[in-house]
Order: C-alpha cells, then structure tokens, then sequence
C-alpha cells in the first residue's frame, strides 16, 4: 500500500505494517486530535475496518483497534464522543468508492482479533502536566506529583500535604471525563485500601471541572501513566525490620552503660549508641 487517503481533520498513510495517522491543526480541528499530532497504529493492534454513512454528505472510515492495545482507548473507556475518536476518518461522500477500496485492502493485511496482552500503539511523551480544580499534575516518566491549590483543593488534602507516587507504586488509572459529573483523574495503588468515595477527599486524585482537566490535556496524561504503569516492575515489598525484645535492649544499654562508666565508651558514643537501641523497640 504506502497510499494516503485524506479526509476532514487528518489523513491515513496506509504502509504495509501499520496506518500513520497525521492529524491536522486548525479551529475546527478537535483539540484532542491537534493534541496527539502523528499516531502510528500497528496492524497487529487492529482488529476490524468498518465504512459507514457519516452526517451532511460524509463517509465514515474507522479501524477498530484491539481491546488492551492502546493506552490512549484503554485510559478513556468508552468516554469519548463520537467527534473525537482518533480511530474515525471523516470523508466527503463522493470518495466512498476510495474508501472502500483501501478498507477491504486493510482488511485483508489484518490477522490479530481479540484483547491484546500488552500495548502495541504509542503512547503519548512524557513529561506531561495539567491543572486539575484542586491542584496541578505532573508526569516525569517516572513518578506522577500532585500539587494542592489552596482555592480548591479540600481540608483533607491539604492535611495529606503535596503528594508524589512512583509508578512502581501503582496498579493503574482510573479518568472519567471532564464532559461528565465529578470528572477527575484517580491513581490506584498497589496494596492499598479502598479509596475515598469521593475524588475531592482522596490524595491520589486531582477533580476537574469549569474548564479544568480538559480532555486533550488530562487523556493523553492518564494514557502516559498507564502505560508507563504496564511496563513497570511492581516495587518489591520491603520487610520491616523485626522488633527487637525489650529485655534484650534493656540488657545491652545496660552493658553499654557499665562500658561508659568504666571509660571505655565516651559521652558522645554512649548517646548515640544508646538513641539507636532504643530505636529498635
């Protein structure tokens, strides 16, 4: 193949093992899409190509990428509208007969169905940020840190203070769109209780909202961490250290003493060594 079929607001390059998605830059252009700029879909992450009849005169061309294939589909779950899924190419009418041809073309180059066991699209760079209603987050590829406004942030975040998350401490992401009721950005982790019911009382969770967290910001955010999140090692437990018996402690500071009084330990050693015993209770 290697052919490009332009349409309203991007255009396909079909190549022998993928689809390159360039989208355009205009006012009309969905912000989401001007966000992403180039995508390559492998074909490997693609399972279906449908042509349907669009609004005013159009043509639909979609490709229906596997479950668990991109982080950017796996993060929205199904919340797009219609307008800004990154899998539609819109055409005018009279280019149907194109469109069929190239999409019974890609079907016949397509041989994977199913969910698939890792990422196989891109995800958006890093680092990324964005400003929630109650603080800003950032993602530096490798730990995601919530930063707490004082207008909006509530009392039980601001008690938890500024917080900071290793992405080998976390499971996964949880985004519900900005577009709906109680938008926000939450962080699961790894070994942790249920979280608050509430987004605005949870410390791993940002809340959008009156224009914050905007989709074309806050997706492309919540696809990083997750695929960052699928390909990190969990970190391992660290075992806390056993507690000592108290009759033992006693014994050695009591020894320890007896060594201080002969002079064989000075003032300094001895609080020291003394500060340490004690911290092992």
């Amino acid at each position: 193949m290697g052919d490009v079929l332009a349409g309203f607001h991007a255009a396909w390059e079909f190549e022998s093992d993928s689809v390159l998605i360039r989208y355009e830059r205009g006012i009309r252009t969905p912000k989401l899409f001007q966000a992403l700029g180039e995508r390559r879909i492998p074909l490997e992450a693609i399972e279906g190509v449908t042509l349907a009849p669009g609004k005013r005169g159009t043509v639909v061309l979609r490709v229906a990428p596997r479950p668990g294939a991109d982080p950017l589909m796996e993060a929205a779950a199904g919340q797009l509208k219609e307008s800004s899924d990154p899998y539609r190419l819109v055409l005018p009418a009279e280019r149907e007969t194109l469109a069929e041809y190239y999409a019974d073309e890609l079907r016949g180059l397509l041989t994977e169905s199913g969910p698939a066991e890792r990422h196989l699209v891109a995800a958006p760079e890093t680092p990324r940020q964005f400003k929630a209603y109650d603080g800003k987050a950032s993602f530096d590829g490798t730990s995601v840190s919530f930063r707490w406004f004082w207008t909006g942030a509530s009392s039980a975040k601001w008690k938890a203070g500024d917080q900071r998350f290793p992405i080998g401490e976390l499971s996964g992401v949880e985004w519900r769109s900005p577009e709906v009721f109680e938008g926000h950005l939450r962080l699961l982790r790894r070994d942790a209780g249920a979280p608050p019911a509430q987004a605005d009382q949870d410390p791993a969770a940002v809340v959008f909202g009156l224009g914050y967290g905007p989709v074309h910001e806050s997706l492309p955010f919540a696809a990083a961490v997750l695929a960052a999140v699928r390909t990190c090692e969990p970190v391992p437990a660290v075992a806390a250290a056993p507690r000592r018996d108290p009759a033992d402690i006693a014994d050695r500071i009591r020894h320890l003493g007896e060594l201080h009084q002969a002079g064989l330990v000075t003032d300094e050693e001895f609080s020291v060594k003394k500060a340490e015993l004690l911290a092992e209770l």
